[in-house]
């Protein structure tokens, strides 16, 4: 795709996925950019625009066909093929996102999860045994993973990233408390939960001097 599409854009790309999805299972077979506008509370004007990034999709006086959209999407999200995970940090939140069996329906694979705790390594989360973080590099050499999610304190990140790079990692997700940045053959997505939460708080505050 030669053009660059706006950060904006691709923050939306998942949620009109997501809610595609629901009509599928609620059996609507074409819908139209206004009433698609109504359950998203985006526009019509901005669903079109941003439809039209990736080829436009809809048919005037008709809409679009839900099911076929929903392929498509999946196509730009990369939905449509296996995308192999690790998990370094066999922590709460690494056991949590082990254990969400959601990914695994929508193609991210978990292959190996890692920590340097004694006490986790050789347990098991859904039949996946925690290696120790030692071998992690001959481990990304040997296999084919695409994405590594980091769950470590702030302090693990350093020496966890030059593994990464030294593997040839192709994507990494932070939740480490830090944001990260690597070399452009390497893309990141920093995820920081007390972000929003702080920017939950903030609405709830603006909200309640309101009333």
């Amino acid at each position: 795709m030669e053009q660059e599409i706006s950060k904006a854009v691709i923050r939306r790309l998942p949620r009109y996925y997501r809610y595609l999805g629901e009509l599928i299972d609620a059996d609507v077979e074409r819908i139209s950019s206004a009433e698609l506008s109504a359950k998203m509370n985006v526009t019509a004007s901005q669903i079109r625009q941003d439809l039209n990034n990736f080829g436009g999709f809809g048919q005037q006086g008709y809409g679009y066909n839900v099911k076929y959209l929903y392929n498509e999407m999946a196509k730009i999200l990369g939905l449509d093929r296996v995308h192999n995970l690790v998990i370094i940090g066999a922590g709460k939140l690494g056991q949590a996102i082990a254990n969400y069996s959601f990914f695994e329906k929508r193609g991210f694979i978990i292959r190996g999860l890692f920590d340097v705790n004694k006490d986790y390594i050789g347990r098991k989360i859904k039949d996946i045994e925690i290696m120790s973080v030692d071998t992690l590099s001959d481990y990304l050499k040997k296999n084919d993973i695409d994405i590594a999610a980091i769950t470590v304190p702030k302090d693990a990140v350093e020496s966890i990233l030059d593994i990464l790079v030294d593997s040839n990692i192709k994507a990494v997700w932070n939740f480490a408390p830090v944001d990260i940045e690597l070399p452009e053959n390497i893309i990141v997505e920093n995820v920081h939960l007390l972000d929003s939460l702080m920017q939950l708080s903030y609405n709830l505050t603006e909200y309640e001097q309101t009333v």
